[in-house]
């Protein structure tokens, strides 16, 4: 699951969108609609939430709205990465991003995503137990998208 912080750190309170842009909004708002719920945290300023897991239809309109939110989360995040990495101590000023692409089948999108699943679980429970968690450890966003490329029309062309 993503976190958002409610605290004055310069991460905003949480995330909405907005005629398809993002917009801060109260994490109690959007913690009534479903779609954040506060994270285990052992005090102090800063008030974890992180989103939450949608319990309707797969595929229904809540779970997309539920996964725009943690697209536009994870872009804003990245997005704030790149203009404040100077500010992260030293030995925390790389990341590990990279791309790809691999000609699959559906089915084998599928099993790919399911052995990256697999290789963060022995890492899950830091969450909730920060005793698991080594000296030194902060919070990494993990993001992964497996989608087809589709091909370009006519009308992009003209536009690019």
């Amino acid at each position: 699951m993503s976190s958002i912080n409610a605290d004055n750190s310069g991460v905003p309170n949480s995330v909405t969108f907005r005629h398809g842009r993002l917009s801060t909004s109260s994490p109690r708002q959007l913690a009534r609609h479903g779609y954040i719920e506060e994270a285990p945290h052992s005090g102090g300023r800063v008030r974890p939430w992180r989103l939450r897991q949608n319990t309707t239809a797969a595929g229904g309109p809540a779970e997309e709205e539920f996964g725009d939110l943690a697209r536009g989360l994870e872009d804003e995040s990245w997005q704030r990465w790149l203009t404040q990495r100077g500010e992260a101590p030293s030995e925390w000023r790389h990341d590990e991003a990279f791309s790809s692409v691999a000609y699959l089948t559906p089915e084998e999108m599928s099993r790919v995503a399911d052995v990256i699943r697999r290789a963060l679980v022995p890492y899950q429970d830091r969450e909730q137990r920060p005793l698991a968690r080594p000296d030194g450890a902060r919070p990494v966003a993990l993001i992964t998208r497996l989608f087809p490329l589709l091909p370009h029309t006519a009308e992009d062309a003209d536009q690019g």
